[in-house]
């Protein structure tokens, strides 16, 4: 009885590794870019994602608000303008700190590119919402 298997050749096949001007390259857009470096700010602890209100209707939370201008280079650089709230009461410089470390290393890791300059604004300090009421 045959089966419906194909033949396996035994011939080693011989694979070449192009250098890396043979491989094409890689365009990350600024909107991937933008989009890293607000996800990786919401994750600093101290800084708070508030409620998105339109008309006054709750339409879902918003964090970081991130403008960037990527420049060329190898690496790319890029120039970051952030603007966070962080909660109240907090170390301002401290949170700013840990943002612009966490920022450098994820868009680095990330997409290959190197942060040139952030600018933070913070624009409000929250209070932590309060503890629901029991009974």
């Amino acid at each position: 009885m045959t089966t419906g298997a194909p033949a396996v050749r035994s011939e080693a096949t011989s694979v070449t590794t192009a250098g890396p001007e043979m491989r094409g390259r890689l365009d990350i857009h600024p909107t991937v870019l933008r989009k890293i470096i607000e996800h990786t700010a919401d994750q600093v602890p101290g800084t708070l994602r508030g409620a998105r209100r339109v008309a006054g209707i709750g339409v879902g939370t918003t964090g970081a608000s991130a403008r960037i201008s990527a420049g060329g280079g190898a690496p790319a650089v890029v120039d970051v303008r952030l603007e966070l709230a962080l909660g109240y009461p907090c170390d301002v410089r401290a949170v700013v700190a840990a943002v612009r470390t966490r920022v450098e290393e994820q868009l680095w890791r990330l997409a290959g590119h190197r942060l040139r300059t952030l600018a933070v604004t913070v624009t409000g300090l929250r209070g932590l919402p309060a503890p629901p009421r029991l009974g």
